[in-house]
């Protein structure tokens, strides 16, 4: 084994000069290896948000579209422009477009939520429909990424969109109020499109936008990986957006010759004849593969490496130049160290023009040539045969539609393929387009695919995109919930409504388990003010639920408001005590919660010391008829409530404030720290113990009645009978000899009071207790107490706990006064004697 020399340690003065240069050679080589495996540590995807032509507003409904090989171009909606009054067919009519159609988002670009944004009103009339869209669809793809979007607040985050048209500024710009001109440039800025983002969410990265025209998103993407790698950010929102809102840009590009007439993108075809323009929204979310694997995110596909280069001295500023796009398509490979032989697939830049698509499949082949062949060919794609080319949104269009090809295992068809270009070599290249969709399945070895993006100014990027390395799946749960709880919450109760449509929607066709989603709702998503939960087994049983809810049904399982206050309420944990439990308690969690049963477990062992019969047994066994002796049922009521406390603290319910019934102020004590887990056992043990050997002659009634009503009931039985709890203001219970307790009862009962018997074995904080006391106080001595680190209230003065509660003292008093009452109230003992019951 080689000895490591450390030329900084203590004994480098001891060593030869040679060894010492040797050991800071060594030393410098490590930190250049951790250096490069940085600069070249793969991006994770782990979040998208989408909104494309023909309602493909999310990847689900994007994959549909391509997969069914959707063709999403339309005329122009009347809502951005009468085309009637713009269309000539004549190319050369200077003033008109000679075409009618595109790729265009058919939902509405105005239906936008600003009060969600914080944005106002007189605002809103000059934002640019861009910052809207990148808004939505960035909330949307954290959402994707199972990331709650304010725990990005005030964190290195960044920012990193393609964005080049300007339509609604020069739409809106002579027609603004003079009360709305403040906003004209914040709202239409590209620079604040990404800026209001990371002001929104309080992202603290670095924050660009990026114009190189058809180029600008996949040259976005390129320097988030960038900044990921220096570790400038920690996370990267990186997306493209363009909307066609008027003619105006439509016509330049007409006038220039560049646009297909039909709008359609006939890629790598004879009949390429310009290109048709499209619309929409791409955002990812982005990691470093190794902060996401920590973090557990769920990873989507990983972005191996980039390049981004420029034509130069081109044939025309607007020409394609080759040599520069087989030159970054080259650097790109090297920086990922990629085998050109393992691409798959190029998602090519494929705009359907005869000059440019040659040039395009000419670069593929001079890089490709060598590594494929015939009967191995490297295919090739466009999306904008589907939708057109979306110009500054085109890259990460085409960057989520590999990722979805990766994750179904497909590469989708090619659109308007019919005959292959003449300017283009087939014979020679080992290049195929994919004109029927072509499986694309795992196998031994990874699959990774290229995207390209050339900007008309010259500007060109190529990303390398690979697979997900396969993982063992998740061994299948054994046991699960029996139910769950499904939280929707919405800033408006108008998109509450929506938001419960949209899962109805959802859990109709559900692909994950029901328990996973309902998880993912509950702990990674933004909880809003207004709110609705339901409890329900399976999708089949939540669907009902709120369907009945929509029709605004009382149902059981389900329970909606609003939420008052913007500061988060407080929880408290109450335990109950003796008189509450049966036999079976817990069974089912204890079969289904491995927390629980874990928690169970252990205090069964510790009182294995304590009981004659094992706690399982009393619990779910044969022996359950000992549950309701007082030995057995104080241990058993701690060991369960202090497990379901553990399995609601496991699933990240915290209290803030804890009480106690009696019996349960013990498992208080014991999650606030006073004493520990054996501790608290071994007391209430001994407590239940000597309890138990009490005279069984006792009994204990709770009346919901005031207290003076109960004091002058049990003024007849001076020494039989004392209040041994004031629960609130109208519930009191008396305890004491059983016969006395029980005329007491039928007085009030008589009276028309309700009263209830207690299923106790003693007459439990009476002064029956007061034998047992002394030999309570020495198990008590034994145990170390501390202050409570979680605030708690006390049964013996009704206030918060302080240092007495950490005493044996205490816990005496405890078991011979009331509990868990009022403040400001005291009662006589049958002796004379006064009790604090406070």
């Amino acid at each position: 084994m080689t000895e490591q020399i450390n030329p900084d340690g203590p004994q480098a003065e001891t060593l030869s000069p040679t060894k010492r240069a040797l050991a800071a050679l060594a030393k410098l080589q490590a930190r250049l290896n951790a250096l490069e495996s940085a600069n070249t540590e793969p991006i994770a995807i782990i979040g998208i948000g989408c909104r494309y032509p023909t309602h493909a507003n999310s990847p689900k409904a994007y994959w549909e579209m391509l997969h069914n090989g959707t063709d999403a171009i339309s005329e122009v909606p009347p809502q951005r422009w009468d085309i009637d009054a713009y269309y000539d067919p004549d190319p050369q009519a200077l003033t008109k477009l000679y075409t009618r159609s595109g790729g265009f988002l058919l939902d509405p670009i105005d239906g936008f939520d600003p009060q969600f944004f914080e944005i106002s009103p007189r605002e809103t009339l000059t934002l640019d429909p861009q910052q809207r869209l990148l808004l939505e669809t960035s909330w949307e793809a954290l959402e994707h990424a199972n990331i709650p979007p304010e725990t990005l607040f005030n964190t290195r985050s960044g920012v990193f969109l393609g964005i080049s048209t300007t339509d609604y500024r020069e739409q809106i710009a002579a027609a603004a109020k003079p009360e709305t001109i403040a906003y004209l440039g914040t709202g239409n800025s590209l620079s604040t499109a990404a800026g209001r983002l990371s002001y929104f969410l309080g992202l603290t990265g670095p924050n660009l936008a990026v114009d190189t025209a058809c180029s600008s998103s996949l040259v976005a993407l390129h320097l988030a990986c960038q900044s990921l790698r220096q570790q400038e950010c920690h996370l990267a929102l990186v997306g493209g957006v363009n909307l066609m809102l008027t003619p105006a840009t439509t016509l330049v590009f007409c006038r220039a010759g560049m646009l297909s007439p039909d709008g359609r993108c006939k890629t790598f075809d004879a009949a390429a004849d310009g290109y048709g323009r499209g619309e929409g929204c791409g955002v990812v979310v982005l990691k470093r593969l190794s902060d996401a694997q920590r973090d557990g995110d769920h990873i989507l596909a990983l972005i191996r490496s980039s390049a981004v280069n420029q034509d130069g001295r081109s044939g025309g500023l607007t020409v394609p130049n080759g040599p520069s796009q087989e030159a970054v398509i080259r650097q790109a490979l090297e920086k990922g160290k990629v085998d050109p032989a393992l691409v798959d697939y190029i998602e090519a830049h494929g705009t359907g023009t005869s000059l440019g698509d040659p040039i395009e499949v000419s670069a593929l082949g001079a890089v490709y040539g060598e590594s494929h062949s015939r009967e191995h060919p490297l295919l090739l794609g466009s999306v904008k045969t589907n939708m057109g080319h979306l110009e500054a949104a085109a890259g990460v269009a085409g960057l989520i539609k590999v990722v979805l090809a990766l994750q179904h295992e497909e590469i989708p068809k090619h659109l308007h393929f019919q005959k292959p270009s003449p300017h283009i070599d087939w014979e020679e290249l080992p290049l195929e387009v994919v004109k029927e969709a072509r499986s694309w399945p795992r196998g031994d070895r990874p699959r990774l695919a290229g995207i390209s993006s050339f900007g008309f100014s010259g500007t060109n990027a190529h990303v390398i995109v690979e697979e997900v390395p396969q993982t063992d799946p998740h061994p299948p749960r054994e046991v699960d919930r029996p139910l769950h709880l499904l939280p929707l919450s919405a800033k408006k109760p108008e998109a509450l409504a929506d938001l419960t449509h949209s899962y109805i929607t959802y859990l109709s066709a559900l692909p994950e388990e029901f328990g996973d989603v309902c998880f993912t709702a509950q702990t990674r998503r933004t909880h809003f003010v207004h709110r609705l939960g339901v409890i329900a087994a399976d999708p089949a049983e939540a669907i009902q639920k709120l369907e009945a809810h929509q029709r605004k049904e009382e149902i059981t399982g389900l329970v909606g408001g609003k939420r008052q206050g913007y500061e988060y309420s407080q929880v408290a944990f109450l335990f109950t005590g003796q008189g509450s439990q049966y036999v079976g308690m817990g069974k089912e969690l204890y079969e289904t919660q491995p927390t629980f049963k874990q928690a169970l477990d252990r205090c069964a062992q510790i009182l294995d010391a304590y009981l004659e019969q094992p706690l399982l047994e009393v619990l779910f066994g044969d022996q359950g008829w000992r549950l309701h002796q007082t030995a057995y049922t104080q241990p058993a009521l701690f060991a369960l409530e202090y497990s379901l406390a553990q399995l609601w603290i496991s699933w990240g319910i915290q209290p803030q404030i804890l009480m106690g019934h009696s019996v349960g102020e013990y498992v208080a004590a014991c999650i606030a720290g006073v004493f520990i887990l054996e501790d608290g056992l071994k007391l209430i043990a001994h407590r239940a113990r000597l309890m138990q050997s009490l005279s069984s002659d006792g009994g204990m009634v709770s009346a919901l009645t005031d207290p003076e009503t109960i004091q002058s009931a049990i003024a007849a039985y001076p020494d039989q009978v004392s209040i041994a709890a004031y629960n609130g203001p109208e519930s009191v219970v008396f305890s004491g000899e059983r016969q006395a307790v029980e005329a007491v009862a039928a007085d009030l009962e008589a009276r028309g009071i309700k009263v209830k018997p207690l299923e106790v074995s003693q007459a439990f904080h009476s002064p029956q207790m007061d034998p047992i006391l002394k030999d309570f106080a020495s198990i008590a001595r034994q145990i170390q107490f501390s202050a409570p680190k979680i605030p708690v209230i006390s049964n013996v003065t009704g206030q918060l706990a302080g240092s007495e509660v950490a005493s044996a003292e205490y816990w005496v008093q405890h078991g011979a006064s009331a509990c868990e009452v009022c403040p400001g109230h005291s009662v006589s003992s049958g002796t004379g004697e006064r009790r604090s019951i406070v």
